[in-house]
Parts: C-alpha cells; sequence; structure tokens
C-alpha cells in the first residue's frame, strides 16, 4: 500500500491514511480504501477498523490538483469509485471508527460520515464539513442523505447549500461528531470506543448495525450509474471546469 499505513490490534486494524501531509484523495488512495474494505470485510481475525490521519489533517478532500489533469475515462473511472467507497464504506459490515486528527472537508467529511462513530481533535482552527458547492462540485442526492442520516435534513439542506464548514465544537452541537478530545488523545479515544463495541457479541453487533443502516446503504446505492454521469457531465462542464481550473491555479500558487 502506498497510501496507507496499517497498525495492526489483537483483534481490530488502524488504517492510517498516508498521503503527503494533508491526505488528498487521489485514484490511488480509492483503489487502496476499497481494496482494505474487501480485504478486512472477510478476515475474520480482524473484527473492526479505525481509520485516522495525521497530525493537523484526516483527509483534505479530493486532490483537485491531480484529478484536473485525469482525462475523461480516468475521472469517470474515479467518480465510479468514489461513490462505490461510500456505498461500501458505509455498508461496511464490522464497527468503523473514524479517529479525525485534523482538518476534514469536502471528500475527508464524506469519509468521516461513512463511519459509525466520529472521534475529532478539539482544536477551534479545524474544519469539517462539506462545502462542494463553493468549489464547483454538485453533491448528490446520495451525499445528502449520507450528511442527513447524522445531521438531519434540515440541517443538511442548509449546510450543503452554503457549503459550511464547522469547527470540531460546531460540528459536535449538530451531530457530526461523537466525541471532541485534545489532539494527541484521539486515537487513545478511537481504540477505547472499539474496544467497548468488541466487548460485545460480535454477530449481534453486526446484525444491528446492518439493520440500522440498511435504508440509508440503499440510498446511496441507488441511482449509481446516473449519479456518476451526472457528476461526470458537471465537472467536464464550461462552468464547473472554469470554477475548478481557479481553483486549482490558487492552490499552486500556495
Amino acid at each position: 500500500m502506498n497510501t496507507l499505513k496499517y497498525i495492526s490490534r489483537d483483534n481490530y486494524l488502524i488504517v492510517q491514511l498516508d498521503r503527503g501531509a494533508a491526505n488528498p484523495m487521489n485514484q490511488e488512495m480509492l483503489s487502496e480504501i476499497l481494496q482494505m474494505l474487501k480485504d478486512t470485510a472477510a478476515d475474520d481475525a480482524i473484527r473492526g477498523v479505525i481509520l485516522t490521519g495525521k497530525p493537523n489533517f484526516f483527509s483534505a478532500g479530493l486532490d483537485v490538483i491531480e484529478l484536473y489533469g485525469y482525462d475523461k475515462p480516468t475521472i469517470r473511472k474515479f467518480w465510479s469509485d468514489f461513490m462505490t467507497m461510500v456505498t461500501e464504506m458505509s455498508a461496511y459490515p464490522k464497527p468503523l471508527i473514524a479517529a479525525i486528527t485534523g482538518h476534514s472537508p469536502a471528500g475527508g467529511c464524506i469519509m468521516a460520515c461513512c463511519a459509525d462513530y466520529r472521534v475529532m481533535a478539539n482544536n477551534p482552527k479545524y474544519k469539517i464539513g462539506l462545502n462542494e458547492v463553493a468549489v464547483g462540485i454538485v453533491p448528490r442526492q446520495n451525499i445528502l442523505k449520507l450528511y442527513e442520516f447524522w445531521l438531519g435534513t434540515r440541517k443538511a439542506y442548509q449546510y450543503l447549500l452554503e457549503g459550511k464548514l464547522m469547527s470540531p465544537q460546531e460540528a459536535e452541537a449538530v451531530g457530526l461528531i461523537d466525541e471532541l478530545v485534545e489532539g494527541e488523545a484521539v486515537l487513545a479515544a478511537a481504540e477505547a470506543k472499539m474496544k467497548k463495541y468488541l466487548r460485545l457479541g460480535q454477530e449481534t453487533l453486526c446484525m444491528t448495525k446492518h439493520n440500522l443502516k440498511k435504508e440509508l446503504v440503499e440510498q446511496l446505492a441507488a441511482n449509481f450509474e446516473q449519479n456518476v454521469e451526472t457528476t461526470n457531465v458537471r465537472w467536464w462542464s464550461e462552468e464547473g471546469r472554469a470554477l475548478m481550473g481557479h481553483i486549482v491555479a490558487a492552490l499552486q500558487k500556495k
């Protein structure tokens, strides 16, 4: 694995996003996350997964600089794999905890929303939320369903429409974050929660999780090809390319 680092525990696995300082998502990272989900779901020795980042960043979201240079077949595969990741991570049959070590906007927030529990570093400088509108990406209805699963329909609607980013305290207040701790304690808090889950009967826990998220997973998987195609068309639209071009140019100047 080039973008993920595995840390094994007795009966669960810590998976650290490991791509540069900010863990931006590209096709390689998506492919490795999908493989990780498949492998760990099939491994009876692994009863749960903690997904974590690096100091100051869980994930900065999509690597828009790299994505902007993808050709049409490559970017279409990226959108397809991204939406597959969202569905499969949400449907993951074992406990999945996000240990959010820093900023987690856009795609980083979406990954966190796929988890069963979210622990975040309590630093008011960190931001989390779905700001796709601000960068010219139109969130699909399945992403709205994922967001509203945790925030409720009204907040998800408002926050998606304005591309709102929240501090950890704001995110906890609306139900996006379950637990705030000091930065260095994020992983320890996530491991304590995982151990609590794993003290329960595994079959009972997994079946309960399946029942609780069954409707959400069905909504995430609905109209899959249409959502991929709509996102792809928007990406290549004149307005979409212009907005993304401005963002890429600004990022390259930093």
